[in-house]
């Protein structure tokens, strides 16, 4: 399974992007889905996931109500719509796939990992 992230980009706060994650290899409708993003000198933190049949998704505190996650698998993407961004959500942001039912936040669930796309949000 290959992912390839993209849709990163600079943008004020207050504004929008619009991430993806393409899938190749396998299928995208027998993995759960999740973003992760890294800031620099920190750790690779949960931000969303979203289920294999997209039932179940749950979001870390810090984005809940501005980002949604959604997931076709007819196309085999997965998509980070990001809201009302904050200087603190600039990060290096990674899509990974779980064979996880419905997986949890541990960076551990996920055994495949996308290159990541930067977000850089100005004050």
């Amino acid at each position: 399974v290959q992912l390839q992230a993209s849709g990163g980009g600079l943008v004020q706060a207050g504004g929008s992007l619009r991430l993806s994650c393409a899938v190749s290899g396998r299928t995208i409708s027998n993995y759960a889905m999740g973003w992760f993003r890294q800031a620099p000198g920190k750790e690779r933190e949960f931000v969303v996931r979203i289920s294999r049949s997209g039932g179940a998704v749950y979001y870390s505190d810090s984005v809940k109500g501005r980002f949604t996650i959604s997931r076709d698998n007819g196309k085999n993407q997965v998509y980070l719509q990001m809201n009302s961004l904050k200087p603190e959500d600039t990060a290096i942001y990674y899509c990974a796939a779980s064979t996880v039912a419905v997986p949890r936040h541990h960076v551990s669930e996920y055994g495949y990992w996308g290159q990541g796309t930067l977000v850089t949000v100005s004050s």
